[in-house]
Formats: structure tokens, sequence, C-alpha cells
């Protein structure tokens, strides 16, 4: 446990690095369904051009749910977007409150150290089902595993896929129970959005609830 939490503290002190390099950040999107994002990336790429920024970064960083997209890149490309919402269809868009672009090709200063420190780590297949973000799949073996986790710095979140894949199941058959643990729930908001009869098997548990129960 220790280590895997030293992994995450290199990862995320080098994507903080990365993010540092370059004024980016993230936009959350919601279009209609005429909303075309990739194309609307490559205009606000062109715009950046015009600008003089060499090689701008714009691109699809999250599959939220349908009608839904995370983009990240360059600031003058994220605010390109805000400003042309209406030509894209995009029917509201909000800045996340990050400091970079994450998982984008902006963050590939960050694949090496986290490929480095995963390298001295005994990965173990799980005991369970786990799926990755970046494809949408399961997890087969421990070198895979160690693969995907370095790609996922810069590949988008496949949330919406990912969902699609762990409540696939044969006509006729139960969803299972779904629990949302810890403070909020967006991620519930988000299944129902993906699919309502599995959302319809959802619970909530706020930790920080019981924990102020206990002691009081």
């Amino acid at each position: 446990f220790s280590l895997a939490l030293y992994a995450v503290k290199v990862r995320a002190e080098a994507m903080q690095k990365a993010s540092e390099a370059v004024p980016s950040g993230m936009l959350s999107v919601i279009g209609r369904r005429e909303a075309n994002y990739k194309f609307a990336c490559l205009e606000a790429r062109k715009h950046c051009e015009s600008l003089g920024i060499e090689n701008p970064v714009c691109e699809i960083s999250n599959y939220l749910f349908p009608d839904s997209r995370v983009i990240a890149g360059h600031l003058q490309a994220l605010e390109f977007l805000q400003k042309n919402a209406r030509k894209y269809y995009f029917t509201r868009t909000s800045m996340l409150p990050v400091s970079g672009a994450f998982h984008t090709r902006l963050m590939e200063p960050a694949v090496e150290p986290l490929a480095e420190v995963l390298k001295s780590i005994e990965i173990q297949k799980p005991v369970v089902c786990v799926y990755s973000n970046v494809d949408g799949k399961k997890y087969m073996h421990a070198k895979h595993i160690e693969k995907l986790l370095v790609k996922q710095v810069v590949s988008p979140v496949l949330w919406e896929q990912t969902m699609h894949s762990v409540y696939e199941r044969k006509q006729g058959t139960e969803f299972p129970y779904t629990y949302e643990v810890g403070p909020g729930k967006q991620l519930g908001a988000v299944l129902k959005k993906c699919n309502v009869k599995a959302w319809k098997q959802y619970n909530h548990v706020d930790a920080l609830e019981d924990e102020e129960a206990e002691e009081t």
C-alpha cells in the first residue's frame, strides 16, 4: 500500500511540473447532439497557431457521458471555445479548477518518472475485475496494468465507455448493486446518464457522515 501511494506521489509531482511548463487547463463542456467536439478542437488549435503558439494542444481529455466532454489544452484554445460556444453547439462550458491539461500530450514529461517507479513495484493480477479507463476494458495481467497506468497519463479518460463495459450483460440479466463511497454523488449522476437501468440499483455511502455519527 505504501509503495502504491509513493507511485501516486511521483505521478502527481511529475504532472504538476508538466502543468507548470505551459499555461493550460481543462474545460467541461455539455453540447447538443449536433456538437462536433473534434472539429471544435481543430479550429481552436488553428486559432492558437494564428497567435504564434507552436504545436498547440486542444483535445478531448474525458468522455463523461453522452453529450458531455472535458476538453483540455492551451488556455488560449479553451478561451476560444468558450467565446465561440454557440457556433459549436455547446450549451454549457465551465473551466475546471485544475492546474493543467491532464490526460493530453502536454503531460508527456510525466510519463517517464511514472514508468520508472512502476518498474520497482511488484504488481499482481487483481482478484476482482478492475477496468482501465484508457480503453474501457478489464486489466489482464501485471504487465498490462503497468503499461496502461503509464499510458493513462496522456490518454483521454473513457469513463462513458468504461461504464458500458462494466454494465454490459445479457438481456434479462439483473444489474448489480452499485455503491459510490465518499462525499458527493457525481459518479451516480453520470451513471444515470449512461445507463438508467443500472442506476436504479445505485446507492451512495457517505463515509464522512458515518464517521461523524460514530464520534457523536
